[in-house]
């Protein structure tokens, strides 16, 4: 009955030694998983760092050609329009057509009406 106690705890203590060497394995795997963790961690922290500030310059330009194209937008609406100025300049001449015969009594009320519409 010795020799099987003591085949046995040679085997237990081999299976031991196993399981110990196992477990420092899976330890030595863990903590290359967390460095690997880690390193891909910094890199995605680095990669969305960069796409922030891409974004950011994205958003200054637009904001930049947005503010231009109302600017024009403004502009040539105000040019549509014209000032109130403008407009009685316009119909003071229209006005000296309308006496030289050059255009008719109806045709200078319909485009001052129009113009005295748009002050």
């Amino acid at each position: 009955m010795e020799d099987n106690k003591g085949y046995i705890g040679k085997f237990l203590t081999k299976a031991d030694e196993a399981v110990h060497e196992s477990i420092k394995k899976a330890d030595e795997v863990l903590a290359e998983a967390v460095e690997v963790g880690a390193i891909t961690a910094k890199e995605a922290t680095k990669t969305g760092k960069k796409l922030s500030q891409k974004a950011l310059k994205e958003k200054s330009k637009i904001e930049k050609e947005a503010g231009k194209r109302l600017g024009d937008s403004l502009r040539s609406a105000k040019n549509m329009t014209g000032s109130p100025m403008r407009s009685l300049e316009l119909i003071e001449k229209l006005g000296e057509l309308r006496e030289k015969g050059m255009i008719t009594e109806s045709e200078f009320r319909a485009k001052k009406r129009k113009l005295l519409e748009q002050i």
